[in-house]
């Protein structure tokens, strides 16, 4: 396996629009105080580990919509409710990567554990959200471990769990994406378990706006008060069609696939945000299919 799989995201500060409408002082303290009580909850969440496997996933699930509404943002789910089109079958999910709400979103929609990079786990609060949620950290400094990462990965598929990854391997303005790396795809050929597409698009009103990215030179405070502070955030979850083990021959087929069926997904109907300097807007967009 290669080193390529790694990839820099172009993307840097010139790809976040300019100032969209925010809400008033009050609203943005108000945000900030309720999601780090929402956060904070969640030691409690430990207790729902007690319960059978449905309400479970229920209180899981729940607790991140309610983190996630609580930085003022809105999710809208399209497609099927649910990543695992077979109960208890383990299936691979394979996201674009825009934000460090992008965990939250997917985890409302259905908790699974997700790959991340490892220095996410020292984030303030947060990385220990992210880390509760189950998520599996893979050291960018040491891709020897790799191996044995797609190994961890398709044991948990096998025994029936939904995993995700962020098939660019890095973060994305929301304008403009990467290719999908194959590496991590192929622990779904050993497992012999389906690939679940989905993507993530992050809109205001009647745009795409790319004020949740987390590029450039941004830390994560600087990307947290901006969504702190934006009115109307909405974060659309596409859940595509599943694809079944056997379509593709090697991981590179299998990531040409979900990158193929993503692709289809992007935004037409919706006009780009209003933005300064971002170097993508020229891009073509195709049309929206859901």
């Amino acid at each position: 396996m290669s080193h390529a799989w790694m990839p820099t995201s172009p993307c840097g500060d010139g790809c976040v629009s300019g100032a969209p409408e925010e809400v008033n002082r009050f609203r943005q303290i108000w945000r900030a105080v309720t999601a780090v009580a929402a956060i904070l909850c969640g030691a409690a969440i430990a207790l729902a580990l007690l319960l059978p496997g449905k309400q479970r996933e229920s209180v899981v699930r729940l607790w991140f919509h309610a983190v996630l509404r609580a930085f003022g943002v809105r999710l809208e789910v399209h497609g099927a409710r649910k990543f695992q089109e077979i109960p208890k079958r383990g299936v691979l999910v394979a996201s674009n990567h825009v934000s460090w709400l992008d965990e939250l979103a997917i985890d409302s929609v259905q908790p699974i554990r997700i790959v991340a990079k490892k220095d996410i786990k020292g984030w303030p609060v947060l990385g220990r959200l992210i880390t509760a949620a189950g998520t599996v950290y893979l050291d960018r400094e040491k891709l020897r471990e790799l191996p044995r990462t797609v190994a961890e990965l398709a044991t948990t598929l096998r025994n029936g769990s939904a995993v995700g990854i962020h098939a660019e391997g890095t973060t994305w303005c929301g304008l403009a994406s990467g290719h999908y790396k194959p590496a991590l795809f192929q622990a779904a050929l050993d497992a012999g378990v389906p690939v679940r597409p989905i993507v993530l698009r992050y809109r205001i009103g009647g745009h795409v706006t790319t004020q949740p990215a987390f590029v450039g030179s941004d830390t994560l405070v600087d990307s947290i008060r901006r969504v702190l502070k934006v009115k109307g955030l909405v974060v659309e979850v596409h859940v595509l069609d599943e694809i079944a083990p056997g379509r593709a021959a090697n991981r590179r087929e299998l990531a040409k696939l979900a990158e193929e069926q993503s692709n289809r997904l992007t935004s037409t109907e919706l006009e780009l945000a209003p933005s300064t300097g971002d170097s993508h807007r020229a891009r073509s967009i195709t049309p929206l299919v859901a």
